[in-house]
């Protein structure tokens, strides 16, 4: 084997080494989730199996028991709707009609969720007018030197 062709193939597998690691990595990255419709169509498939679960966390369904850390919701995707447990607090985007991803197991018409995702908006609002904006905190925080007479 010539020396071109030893670099040839060492770069064809660097190459390919990357390659692999790249699409790994967004399989890994990628968030992949059912809706309840999905759910419901796939019956008893999903019993006892880890998946997640999106939706809209449907207005007037949550209760929270601070005293268990217990926290029951449904959500929707304006077709069927899942009852959700969860124990643990939940992030602090998490309300209701707002959009969230749980992550667990479906048993006996009950998700049991490991973990809850909370969807935020997409949308930016500049501040009101009148709010401290993050440039004005800084101001405070970090304030010149004061000359000495």
């Amino acid at each position: 084997m010539t020396k071109k062709t030893k670099l040839l193939l060492g770069a064809v597998v660097i190459a390919s080494t990357i390659g692999y690691l790249i699409v790994g990595g967004i399989k890994e990255a990628a968030v992949y989730y059912i809706t309840p419709t999905e759910l419901k169509a796939k019956g008893p498939a999903t019993t006892d199996r880890a998946f997640r679960l999106g939706g809209m966390v449907v207005p007037g369904s949550r209760r929270w028991d601070p005293q268990t850390l217990k926290l029951a919701f449904r959500l929707s995707d304006d077709k069927e709707q899942v009852a959700v447990e969860y124990v643990g607090s939940p992030p602090d985007l998490f309300k209701e009609g707002a959009g969230a991803i749980v992550e667990g197991k479906y048993m006996n018409g009950l998700f049991q969720a490991d973990t809850i995702m909370a969807k935020h908006s997409e949308e930016y609002q500049p501040p009101d007018e009148g709010q401290a904006t993050a440039k004005d905190h800084y101001r405070t925080l970090v304030k010149p030197p004061t000359a000495r007479p």
